[in-house]
């Protein structure tokens, strides 16, 4: 194991049913596929660690794993947060720069949102992420970088997405006694979205749904900016607990029929279509119509519909989705599922499929896969920004102890 820690970049995705951990290294300023693991979640319910010492293991396991893969120690990683915990607010503050036009800079861009982001939060509430939407100089809005610019006030339009601070806390203790030092978090549709949306849907209007197992996190962008975060809960486990309760079978026996014959549209089924359901691998122990399936699983993906529908509706955003839907995430998969998010939102759909890093194996480019990549993506691309922020500054510190000598 002789690769650094430093030139790597690591990202845990903490799901209801796996956990992923994707490991990428920087080669000449850009990431290539290193390593993978994916390990059964334990400790897990809805969205939410409710066991520490099980999901400590889970995560200590993939890390594990990924390691021997990598042949490289992995000390920190970036770790996703989702679930009926995170929730967005919109909010707007601003500074005045004095009564003479002056020059915009990086710092009164901090001060500007620092005002927009004093919004009074429960005391259990803590912030993931800052993202300014516009900036508005001097009454004049639809600004995205005001530095450099000259102006008498500066506004900001700001989102910001919260989460709970215990459950944040949890993820990251589990991390910690798996070995791994979580050097930041990411709201895990603002991830997946980085993976899968594009900057023409960004500007146009899109939301962006990742469909997990116990939960379903949206972003909606509009003219490039986060205008909306919120979390549903349901996901694909809710699907598969009603074909088990339908069916009376298990769990994992329901999970692979509704992958194998599963459709959220009952008329799209032929109605002659009949499965033999089968005990212990080899005796039919009965025979049903296709249809039935879907008899169950339709009003779950219209109830799922519904509720986005109506969250997108009272976040004020169920308008501005000129580009349409985009479905990611292991849940996203189920048949018919594009055609009923089409019906009830009266938008195109199409299934998000994650922009593959150099040398990732093609397995690794399915919609599960998406929140991970897009982590990696975010986080290369933030730490990217910081640095050239970081070597501005440092180039104005030089040139302004140069003027004194």
């Amino acid at each position: 194991m002789s690769q650094k820690s430093e030139e790597l970049l690591t990202v845990l995705d903490a799901g209801s049913s796996r956990i992923r951990v994707l490991v990428a290294e920087l080669h000449e300023g850009a990431l290539r596929y290193r390593a993978h693991s994916v390990v059964n979640a334990e400790g897990m319910r809805k969205g939410l660690i409710s066991d520490l010492q099980p999901a400590s293991r889970a995560f200590n396991h993939a890390a594990t794993e990924a390691e021997q893969m990598a042949q490289a120690v992995i000390a920190n990683c970036v770790v996703g947060l989702g679930g009926p915990h995170v929730r967005g607010v919109n909010s707007q503050g601003g500074i005045s720069l004095g009564n003479r036009l002056r020059e915009i800079t990086r710092e009164d861009v901090r001060a500007a949102v620092d005002r927009a982001r004093s919004v009074s939060l429960p005391a259990d509430r803590e912030i993931i992420h800052l993202l300014p939407q516009q900036f508005i100089l001097d009454e004049q809005p639809g600004i995205h970088d005001p530095v450099g610019m000259v102006g008498n006030r500066l506004e900001v339009n700001l989102h910001i997405s919260t989460c709970s601070a215990s459950a944040a806390q949890s993820v990251i203790t589990c991390a910690n006694k798996a070995g791994l030092e979580v050097t930041d978090t990411v709201f895990e549709a603002i991830a997946a979205a980085e993976a899968t949306v594009s900057a023409d849907e960004r500007e146009l209007g899109a939301c962006l749904l990742d469909i997990g197992a116990a939960s379903t996190e949206l972003v909606v962008f509009f003219e490039g900016a986060v205008a909306h975060t919120a979390v549903v809960p349901i996901g694909g486990d809710h699907f598969t607990n009603d074909l088990a309760v339908g069916l009376h079978m298990s769990v994992q026996e329901a999970e692979a029929i509704k992958l194998d014959y599963g459709h959220c549209v009952v008329t799209s089924v032929p109605s002659s279509n009949e499965l033999e359901l089968i005990a212990g691998g080899t005796q039919v122990i009965r025979t049903i119509k296709q249809r039935y399936l879907s008899e169950i699983l339709e009003p779950r993906a219209r109830e799922l519909f519904h509720l986005v529908r109506e969250n997108l509706r009272q976040g004020g955003v169920l308008g501005a989705l000129g580009a349409g839907c985009v479905l990611t995430g292991g849940g996203a998969q189920l048949a018919g599922l594009l055609e009923v998010a089409e019906s009830l939102l009266r938008v195109p759909a199409r299934l998000g499929y994650p922009v593959p890093l150099s040398r990732m194996p093609d397995e690794l480019i399915q919609p599960e896969f998406s929140t991970a990549i897009g982590m990696l993506l975010y986080t290369h691309r933030t730490s990217v920004l910081r640095a050239a922020e970081d070597q501005g500054l440092r180039a104005k510190l030089r040139a302004i102890f140069a003027g004194s000598l």
